[in-house]
């Protein structure tokens, strides 16, 4: 089903409630609305980027991607620590691409091996996902291995609860994916006419594709981090 661009403004409406709610509730005048404007002009111009992307047959043009989006991925991870977050971007950074990049590395080139074995349209929409995942992971890991440490919590314990805030929406992830969710790749899938029977696979495979990437990179970037003066 094609969407009209008209008919999408639809979709808008409770978005930008939510907008008006949140600044009202938290005196943030500036957050909703730039989150919102910067998914838009994001997601108009990524089309026209992957529409190029897709077209090609380099293997460099795809790597080269993917490591454009885990810098965005790590950097933007830290705006939760922004006091720590030059010095702390070089360890997140590391622990993506390590930690979402192995996970990544399994499910194309171990599970899907897609020919070429460079193939772009595989490639980048995964990579997005575990990139993704890996940010939010360290995002969550970086924010509350910090506030433990300034309660007061020594650094293992403070990596113990940093580790299972961090781990958090991907294991909600998984109790709910089938009975309270049915996630987005599946749900494209299935509007496209796959069977759901073959569409269940891929989802099984993304969704212990994130939680591998999730978990790894966040594991990775609580060994990594250092509080000032924490051992």
């Amino acid at each position: 089903m094609e969407i009209p661009l008209p008919r999408l403004l639809f979709a808008l409406v409770p978005a930008l409630l939510v907008a008006v709610l949140y600044v009202r509730l938290s005196a943030d005048r500036r957050t909703p609305w730039v989150a919102i404007g910067r998914m838009l002009v994001q997601l108009l111009l990524v089309g026209y980027v992957l529409a190029a992307i897709f077209r090609t047959r380099s293997a460099g043009v795809v790597f080269g991607v993917l490591l454009l989006m885990a810098a965005a991925a790590g950097w933007i991870g830290l705006r939760t620590v922004l006091a720590e977050r030059r010095r702390l971007y070089p360890r997140a950074l590391f622990s993506i691409l390590l930690g979402a990049g192995s996970a990544l590395l399994v499910a194309v080139a171990l599970v899907l091996r897609p020919q070429p074995w460079y193939a772009p349209a595989v490639w980048i929409p995964l990579g997005g996902m575990a990139f993704s995942n890996a940010m939010n992971a360290v995002s969550l890991a970086a924010e509350r291995f910090f506030s433990e440490l300034g309660g007061g919590a020594p650094p293992p314990s403070a990596r113990a609860a940093a580790y299972k805030a961090a781990l958090i929406p991907a294991t909600n992830a998984l109790y709910a994916v089938g009975v309270v969710s049915i996630p987005g790749l599946m749900t494209g899938q299935i509007l496209a006419g796959v069977s759901p029977l073959i569409a269940v696979r891929y989802q099984i495979l993304v969704m212990l594709m994130v939680y591998a990437a999730a978990g790894l990179s966040a594991a990775l970037f609580l060994l990594a981090a250092r509080g000032r003066g924490a051992p």
